[in-house]
């Protein structure tokens, strides 16, 4: 496994670049979230994934961690090739990626390219708890009514201003500790009180 290639770059395309290491150039397929972070950088450091098929060896790069830990993770469900993690990469910033299978946000991921609502579901299913259990958070499970009250109290908060993800957290945190509250508004006043 090829862990990270450093070296000056000899050519650079929003798509891939060329790194020479050792008197070898490499050809390095990046997302666009990558190549702003190196476009203006004659010498880089990408951490690599190397995908091995039976007709060809290809190279992926990344400016950061992050980014190829979602990568590698996105491929690891049924259905995405590298070719759809990378585009998904590239229409979305690795949190924001991590945010939208945080927050089961099937809509964010319905914008880019290639992911239908099937997909969408498939990528939140299969990775919500690695991702949780990565970020050492803890899943909080609320029942099936509690996600309709929850949604609309979102939606509503969202109309507001709030930030999504921590309103989901809030939400999430209130249902869990206070199962007394099953209607919308209260459940919006009590997000109140711990938002402002």
């Amino acid at each position: 496994m090829i862990s990270y290639i450093k070296g000056p770059i000899t050519f650079k395309t929003p798509t891939y670049v060329v790194v020479e290491a050792g008197g070898v150039g490499y050809h390095i397929n990046i997302s666009l979230n990558t190549y702003t972070q190196i476009e203006k950088l004659e010498t880089v450091k990408l951490l690599t994934y190397l995908q091995v098929r039976e007709d060809s060896h290809t190279l992926y790069g990344f400016a950061e961690g992050g980014e190829r830990d979602i990568f590698t993770k996105l491929i690891s469900v049924s259905g995405i090739g590298t070719n759809t993690a990378r585009v998904l990469l590239s229409s979305m910033p690795p949190a924001e990626v991590r945010a939208a299978i945080l927050g089961e946000d099937v809509v964010a991921f319905k914008k880019v390219k290639g992911v239908g609502p099937k997909t969408a579901k498939r990528i939140i299913l299969d990775l919500k708890d690695k991702i949780l259990k990565d970020s050492g958070e803890m899943a909080l499970t609320v029942n099936t009514l509690d996600n309709t009250t929850r949604d609309e109290a979102l939606q509503a908060l969202l109309s507001l201003g709030f930030n999504k993800i921590a309103t989901q957290k809030i939400l999430n945190k209130i249902l869990k500790e206070q199962p007394e509250i099953t209607n919308v508004e209260d459940l919006i006043k009590a997000a109140l009180k711990q938002l402002s």
